[in-house]
């Protein structure tokens, strides 16, 4: 071999991580870019999201706990990554926005009606009146939000946040009506945790917005 073969340089990338491999940081960077170049946009996510709460709602009316409460995380988490989605890649819209916050408010509606309705073939009167008053309790617990911030008022205070109403009630399905372990039944009890945490969180954000405003006044 000559002099001048032994002394080009080589054309091969060092290795990155000591091994020859890419660093873990390099594979998520490379995962990130390729997902945000691919046609996936939040809009994609965010009904992805809705078909999986629609499941939910179903497996909960045919009495399938587990399985309704796996297509709810499933749901949930789509709920969650597609703002998160929207902001890194940077393909979210005004409507997108509105979509998202739309649709979240009505997949927790949805499921919760399922709810509502297995608790009245069961003939639990109260805690279908329970699952209303969550209902109710989650709309304000998002209207207070919106509202407040539409006055110029940050309004993220509060216990019952959506991911923790999301946990709340993943609990409650996937060890609901003894399904997963006998006689263990903790979707009444997730319901009833919820219309209180909701409704408490509701005043809490309406006394936030008031010190907020009347800060601002001085």
């Amino acid at each position: 071999m000559s002099d001048e073969i032994r002394q080009r340089p080589s054309r091969a990338r060092a290795p990155r991580n000591g091994r020859g491999g890419m660093t873990a940081a390099e594979m998520r960077e490379l995962a990130r870019n390729r997902l945000i170049e691919s046609r996936l946009t939040p809009n994609a996510i965010s009904l992805t999201g809705l078909l999986g709460n629609l499941v939910a709602a179903v497996l909960i009316l045919e009495h399938h706990f587990v399985l309704a409460g796996v297509a709810f995380i499933l749901g949930s988490l789509c709920d969650m990554m597609d703002g998160r989605y929207s902001r890194m890649s940077g393909k979210g819209t005004p409507f997108g926005a509105f979509l998202d916050s739309t649709l979240d408010r009505i997949e927790e509606g949805v499921v919760l009606a399922a709810i509502a309705a297995w608790f009245a073939e069961s003939g639990d009167e109260l805690a279908v009146a329970a699952t209303v008053l969550t209902v109710l309790g989650s709309l304000m617990v998002s209207y207070t939000r919106a509202r407040a911030e539409a006055l110029g008022v940050e309004c993220k205070v509060g216990v019952a946040s959506r991911p923790v109403r999301v946990v709340i009630l993943s609990a409650g399905l996937v060890f609901g009506a003894g399904e997963l372990i006998p006689d263990v039944d903790l979707l009444e009890p997730a319901i009833y945790a919820m219309a209180a945490l909701t409704i408490f969180t509701t005043f809490q954000r309406v006394f936030h917005v008031r010190r907020q405003l009347q800060r601002a006044a001085v």
